[in-house]
């Protein structure tokens, strides 16, 4: 086998891996939606999904403004804290390896979803206009938000950091920050959803301040940043992605993170520009309309334009994905109507099957 192989286990300056396959976040809206706490059988959903190299979990908020809707986990109180104990501790008993995601969501939320119907949060006011958002009310349109005063912006910065300091009484193995997607890093980052005067108009100002805060909370080898270049996701516009990234990572490099997760997704070649210039572990990721493949992911790996890959939808159904890969077993597909929401249908109870022989 290839020394390059999804399969083979993986050695870089901070991670220790069984193979080159990460599990990607995935939101699944199964915590209580009260109290934060992660749903009792998410321990088990992470578990049975520990034979990847390395799991991120699903976005965590680090403050109430930074939930995105209903069934969105926190780790913020020592309830939450106490609930994602149990996931790590399930997943290290199964020789699993767990970062978790810290995510604020910025505009990308509602009143309906937020304490007291407070604005959402944002670098500047501007709406998205084109997609509705889920609420506990159902699709609804967004609201303007609220432009963070410079001191908000800072104390969020914190809050991140207060996150990552969570994440490690919770057991986990490090923290990956949301820097993609469309979310308030990346709403930092964009032209259109940054009109800031201050500091953080800078665009690549509050990913930096928040990277650092974080690896000062946690220090860098326990800290990765993932991106998720020229993305129009969510309405972002980056109209020069290669200088804002470039930039990005001149400062990020020598911090000497654990990883950066490159979602590739635009027309801009995020990986082969960006791989020169991060010079520790880099995982890989396509985020197109259908799931990638693992010839895809095998590819990427063997081409050296990252170290690992991460597939998203491919877990749902197949908790067991790599030794599915192993054996050339033929993958299951999830129902999408299950992938939001509820309980064990569709989270737990797809089975893991033997390798062939």
């Amino acid at each position: 086998m290839d020394s390059a192989s999804l399969l083979n286990p993986y050695e870089g300056p901070h991670l220790r891996l069984r193979n080159r396959i990460a599990m990607a976040p995935m939101t699944r809206g199964r915590a209580d939606d009260v109290t934060g706490v992660p749903h009792p059988l998410t321990k088990d959903y992470y578990a049975q999904r520990s034979g990847a190299g390395l799991i991120v979990t699903e976005g965590i908020w680090p403050n109430l403004e930074g939930k995105a809707g209903p069934g969105i986990p926190g780790l913020v109180t020592d309830a939450q804290v106490e609930g994602w104990r149990e996931v790590t501790s399930a997943v290290h008993a199964a020789g699993g390896t767990i970062f978790a995601q810290l995510w604020h969501v910025g505009r990308m939320t509602h009143p309906l979803t937020l304490p007291d119907g407070r604005r959402p949060v944002a670098p500047s006011p501007v709406r998205i206009e084109s997609e509705p958002i889920f609420t506990r009310e159902g699709l609804v349109d967004h609201v303007i938000p609220r432009a963070l005063t410079t001191a908000e912006a800072e104390a969020t910065i914190a809050d991140l950091a207060a996150e990552a300091r969570n994440a490690m009484r919770a057991g986990f193995d490090g923290v990956e920050l949301h820097g993609a997607n469309g979310y308030l890093v990346q709403q930092f980052l964009g032209s259109n959803t940054n009109r800031r005067t201050d500091r953080f108009g800078e665009p690549t100002r509050f990913a930096i301040e928040a990277v650092e805060a974080v690896t000062a909370a946690v220090g860098a080898a326990k800290v990765g940043l993932r991106i998720s270049p020229d993305n129009p996701e969510n309405e972002i516009v980056e109209d020069d992605p290669q200088t804002t990234y470039r930039t990005l990572l001149r400062a990020l490099d020598p911090l000497g993170l654990a990883y950066l997760h490159v979602i590739e997704r635009g027309r801009y070649p995020a990986l082969a520009d960006l791989r020169p210039r991060w010079s520790g572990t880099l995982i890989g990721n396509y985020n197109g309309d259908e799931p990638t493949t693992r010839e895809a992911g095998e590819e990427v790996v063997a081409s050296g334009l990252a170290d690992l890959f991460s597939f998203g939808r491919l877990f749902i159904a197949n908790p067991d994905l790599p030794a599915r890969f192993a054996g050339g077993v033929p993958l299951s597909t999830h129902d999408p109507a299950l992938v939001y929401g509820g309980g064990a249908e569709g989270y737990v109870d797809y089975p893991s099957l033997e390798p062939a022989v």
